[in-house]
């Protein structure tokens, strides 16, 4: 019997595909980088072709690299950036423009105006989530007003809306499969988390013909199988699920009380809630972890919108590093940032504040402040924006979270984790598989598929690489916080 799954992991940077064995163990890893492309300030776009095309390309290459063929994998799960927002032709498959991704603050003033009509509570009962332009809802809405004769064709069935996971089951399958599963569905701001269905007031709110939307589906079974020409044969498809949410389920967080940060190019803090969806009443978003086929489970979420991300625009926009990996031993070079701090809401601010009118900031520049202190300071403000989100997490949590698992690319750094811990109060937690997103969703598609047989066979439920403890006094620990919150306040647009 074939034990190897095959994760598909497309995230906002680039495309992987990891091939785990049945321990768990990563057997081999390819990734290629996808453009972000920025038409106006504020816009986030991407070419559905180059997703697609990067996809197919590492899975293949992950393949060749483990010296396997497509008849020794069990299945194939499928992780994913979320939010971002695509529409097709059913027929010929081709995109009615570029993908909008989750950054994208275009349809702000539509938000704007959802609010002006009273529907943030109504959205907020029924979804889950705020009324952003971070979700998927007035990203289709948008496609459909700027595409000629949009609304029309999706009314008559010739149009298929989708977030990434839904164009890549849809590629892979052959146009064969027009599906997603619950965790993507309940961050568009469509789906009632509570009936676990797309809802037809907010469809009829924004004019989106219901025709246009997947099916939804449990986050573990059957999606269908890839054309037998694409891998050198098919392949069952057996996981889908959000990347954090495929990141929650990675790190084992099974149990109610849970919770893990990603750091990708945001952050974010998801907490397991169980079978109840619980409300936030500090700014955190309610959002559905998975369904393994036997009923939805929930979380609460803290989206921080710009995390590793901040590296990168180190790099690549102010030239300030080589490469990413330099930035912890040029943290380290200065003691301290010299009162510098970064604010990185380069595309508004996330969770808690919800501010998306906000714009990125370096405060606290003297002429002794040199390149060492705004890289620390920018790492430094990775940290903040969580510390900010697990602070709003406890205050709705029974009680408070006494340790801290990470997972993502940024969490290689030590020193961005031991600062974690530090500011944060609470020991953080590092697992030998940093790459838990890829992991989860081929846990999702492995249970399906007989790899392991429940949950409790995960293989890796308390691997431990590194535990970082925190050092930093209450006092010291409160003094940086205030200066991060004042940092804060002079970027929001509504303080």
């Amino acid at each position: 019997m074939a034990d190897h799954v095959l994760a598909l992991d497309q995230g906002t940077t680039s495309s992987r595909a990891i091939v785990f064995d049945g321990s768990g163990a990563i057997v081999s890893v390819a990734q290629r980088e996808t453009r972000q492309i920025c038409p106006q300030p504020g816009w986030v776009e991407q070419d559905p072709e180059e997703i697609w095309e990067t996809q197919i390309e590492t899975a293949r290459l992950a393949l060749s690299k483990a010296g396997l063929t497509a008849r020794d994998v069990a299945c194939i799960g499928i992780a994913n950036q979320r939010e971002t927002t695509l529409c097709w032709d059913r027929r010929t498959g081709e995109p009615l423009g570029n993908a909008i991704v989750w950054q994208c603050r275009r349809t702000a003033p539509a938000c704007d105006d959802l609010r002006a009509r009273g529907l943030a509570e109504v959205i907020q009962a029924k979804t889950g989530l705020v009324v952003d332009a971070y979700f998927s809802a007035t990203k289709l809405a948008w496609i459909l007003d700027h595409s000629p004769d949009a609304r029309r064709r999706a009314a008559r069935g010739e149009l298929a809306f989708g977030t990434v996971d839904t164009w890549l089951l849809w590629r892979l399958t052959g146009g064969g499969v027009h599906a997603t599963d619950v965790t993507n569905a309940s961050r568009t701001m469509l789906f009632d988390i509570h009936r676990t269905r797309w809802d037809e007031e907010l469809l009829a709110e924004l004019a989106i013909p219901p025709e246009a939307l997947p099916a939804v589906r449990p986050s573990s079974g059957a999606f269908g199988e890839t054309g037998k020409d694409l891998l050198g044969a098919a392949v069952p498809i057996a996981g889908v699920a959000g990347d954090q949410q495929a990141a929650l389920f990675g790190q084992c967080c099974q149990r109610e009380g849970m919770a893990k940060n990603t750091y990708g190019t945001g952050c974010f803090l998801l907490m397991n809630t169980g079978k109840r969806p619980a409300a936030s009443r500090n700014g955190l978003l309610t959002t559905i972890a998975w369904d393994l086929g036997s009923g939805v489970e929930y979380a609460i979420e803290g989206s921080v919108f710009v995390g590793g991300a901040v590296i990168q625009w180190l790099r690549d926009e102010l030239g300030l590093l080589r490469a990413a990996d330099e930035s912890e031993d040029l943290a380290r070079s200065v003691p301290d940032t010299g009162g510098v701090y970064v604010v990185p809401a380069f595309v508004g601010l996330g969770a808690p504040y919800w501010d998306q009118s906000a714009r990125g900031a370096i405060l606290g520049l003297t002429r002794g402040v040199g390149r060492c202190h705004i890289v620390r300071a920018a790492l430094e403000s990775i940290a903040y924006q969580s510390a900010d989100v697990l602070a709003a997490m406890n205050r709705d949590a029974a009680s408070p979270l006494r340790e801290l698992r990470v997972d993502g690319g940024a969490c290689a750094n030590n020193f961005l984790l031991q600062f974690q811990a530090d500011i944060v109060g609470v020991p953080v937690v590092r697992p030998p598989v940093i790459e838990t997103t890829a992991l989860g969703v081929a846990y999702l598609a492995g249970l399906a598929t007989g790899v392991w047989a429940s949950p409790d066979d995960l293989p890796s439920r308390r691997l431990v690489d590194r535990r970082f403890e925190p050092s930093m006094t209450d006092e010291e620990r409160e003094r940086r916080m205030s200066g991060w919150r004042q940092a804060v306040e002079r970027v929001r647009s509504r303080p």
